[in-house]
């Protein structure tokens, strides 16, 4: 009877028989996951109508180079995704910010975009973005699980989690300062094939273009606004989605998070990145108004972008159309990069406290 327990248990996801969704008592599977074998000759019983997400049968050791490397992965499929889908929205935020007098609102800008260009338009520069934000969440989530554990470490376990919201705000702030450089050339390029009609028609013949007219050094002029546009968009980013998770589990859930399906915790992981996307519009989006500005214009200054865009402009040009884009991104970002963690046999994100103080615990 063991040996075809065992037989059983090697078949199934791993996920599936942890403490915390399927097995206890050293690997007995619990009824409500698996249905009792059917007459058909089925000895190994079927999964319940309760959707999961398989994953590998070997479990990665919690921050091993292994799980570092898996969340480099998650995050390069979260975010490259997630933002070339969202490539029209863009398009027309993006020339809403540098000719509004023509993008005049969101629903007229799409109009303009359709007569002038036509629905290829709409995908105009998803190369750059795909590549670009792809190398940004390779190090945006793989850095932050690093800083994470690290300054949870040297911050030890007691002041680790009296003090995990400046953890989070500190690994992902040091994530972010080298995602940006990955991202950065990417996205002068993107910005100037979507902004200005006729530069070119991609990233294989808009980089070339880019490099001669400003050298090498003009893909990283908007590096000093990107990171103001970006880092406190990503400090806001995780730390927001921590504290709301955790506060879910807390305050809205009444099942410990460790004993809640994977559907629920992914359910959780897509509402808390939602409403951490939506302040994060908010926080960055002056800074994204000035790095539109600096890529689409040449020898453009910071103090130019200011005069001519207006300090409520700079604040608010654009806004609505990024709150629903940025709202949307960020949660489908949290949903997806939890989903590969599940995938690989990993916990979700966020409704626990820090590496040190877990371990304490």
């Amino acid at each position: 009877m063991a040996k075809k327990e065992n037989s059983c248990q090697s078949l199934i996801p791993s996920f599936l028989y942890s403490s915390s969704v399927g097995y206890k008592n050293g690997g007995v599977l619990q009824q409500s996951t698996l249905s009792p074998p059917s007459n058909s000759g089925d000895h190994h019983g079927v999964l319940s109508k309760n959707f999961v997400i398989p994953a590998p049968m070997e479990k990665i050791e919690m921050y091993s180079p292994t799980f570092y490397m898996a969340c480099t992965a998650g995050g390069i499929i979260s975010c490259g995704l997630t933002h070339m889908a969202v490539t029209p929205l863009d398009l027309v935020k993006c020339n809403m910010q540098i000719d509004p007098s023509k993008y005049k609102s969101i629903t007229s800008g799409f109009g303009v975009l359709l007569k002038e260009q036509g629905l290829r338009g709409f995908f105009k520069g998803w190369v750059p973005t795909l590549l670009g934000y792809s190398a940004q969440g390779a190090c945006k989530f793989g850095f932050y699980e690093f800083f994470k554990k690290y300054y949870s470490d040297i911050a030890g376990p007691e002041y680790a989690s009296k003090y995990k919201t400046l953890i989070y705000l500190a690994g992902s702030a040091s994530a972010e300062l080298i995602a940006d450089v990955a991202l950065c050339p990417m996205e002068a390029v993107k910005v100037r094939v979507q902004t200005q009609p006729g530069f070119a028609r991609g990233l294989a013949d808009g980089m070339p273009k880019f490099v001669r007219a400003q050298g090498y050094s003009g893909l990283y002029k908007g590096l000093v606004p990107l990171w103001g546009r970006q880092i406190p968009y990503t400090m806001m980013k995780f730390a927001s989605f921590e504290t709301i998770v955790e506060q879910i589990y807390k305050n809205v859930i009444p099942t410990p998070k460790d004993q809640c399906s994977k559907n629920l915790q992914l359910g959780v992981s897509f509402a808390g990145g939602y409403v951490a996307g939506v302040l994060c519009a908010i926080v960055s989006h002056p800074a994204d108004n000035l790095v539109s500005f600096l890529n689409n214009a040449k020898g453009a200054t910071a103090g130019d972008a200011v005069r001519q865009l207006g300090l409520w402009g700079l604040f608010t040009r654009g806004l609505p159309l990024r709150i629903f884009m940025i709202g949307t991104l960020t949660g489908a970002q949290w949903g997806i990069y939890d989903s590969f963690k599940v995938f690989v046999g990993l916990p979700t994100t966020g409704g626990a406290a820090p590496a040190s103080a877990a371990a304490k615990a």
